[in-house]
């Protein structure tokens, strides 16, 4: 992680405390001097804000910060961090959260296309000029509690918070079309979501996930079918 130590930015502000592991150091790693955090904006919290530049964290979900990006980008700058988990160790907790019982290394590794996964909720955003995104592709520890609340696939395992270990990577996007690194540019035109699983190697339903979302942002479009399937082509320029 590039940034660690005391606070930079100015401001405790509203939250702070009850904010999530990630989140918070997300904010940490980013912030930079004269930043201001937790600024009251017409109804809305901003976590950072940076000169006329209004900066959103969202470690997970946007359905919940939609409206509050569709508002703010009518009149401001907004930029949104989001994590994409690269590599992940998994520490087992008791139930009171105190003591640690294990750490291990999950076998499971994330890739940038991963991204889509919460895109397909704002897509539309990618159009507007005001709003840009940085995917920052990270290392991180999950924190579980075999208390038997989690989901089946965890074996009732719940998680109590992620921490951030280390940001491998930044990808930013400020536009639909760069978006388009996720298209081949040896993939034959017009492609079907098939054609776009074979060419990335990547799972039927990324691959929907990348057409869904290209599409609104008006980077992609529908131009015939084959069989069930519908057939797309680029329409934007890199």
């Amino acid at each position: 992680m590039q940034k660690t130590g005391e606070n930079r930015a100015a401001g405790k502000g509203i939250g702070i405390q009850n904010e999530r592991s990630l989140h918070a150091a997300l904010k940490q790693w980013y912030a930079q001097p004269g930043d201001q955090l937790e600024v009251p904006l017409g109804g809305f919290f901003i976590d950072l804000v940076r000169g006329e530049q209004l900066v959103e964290i969202q470690t997970r979900n946007f359905s919940a910060i939609r409206h509050k990006l569709q508002t703010l980008v009518k009149t401001h700058k907004v930029h949104l961090l989001h994590p994409v988990t690269h590599e992940k160790w998994v520490l087992q907790v008791d139930r009171t959260g105190n003591k640690q019982l294990s750490r291990r290394k999950s076998p499971y590794r994330g890739k940038l296309s991963d991204i889509f996964e919460e895109l397909v909720r704002i897509p539309e955003l990618l159009k507007h000029e005001n709003f840009s995104v940085d995917f920052l592709m990270i290392r991180e520890e999950e924190v579980r509690c075999r208390d038997g609340k989690g989901s089946k696939h965890r074996k009732r395992e719940s998680i109590k918070d992620r921490r951030l270990l280390e940001v491998v990577s930044t990808h930013r996007f400020t536009k639909a079309a760069d978006f388009l690194q996720f298209i081949p540019e040896t993939l034959p035109r017009p492609f079907s979501n098939k054609c776009l699983e074979k060419a990335l190697a990547l799972p039927l339903h990324r691959c929907r996930q990348i057409t869904y979302c290209l599409r609104k942002m008006e980077a992609l479009a529908v131009v015939g079918k084959k069989g069930n399937g519908l057939l797309f082509d680029v329409v934007v320029t890199t």
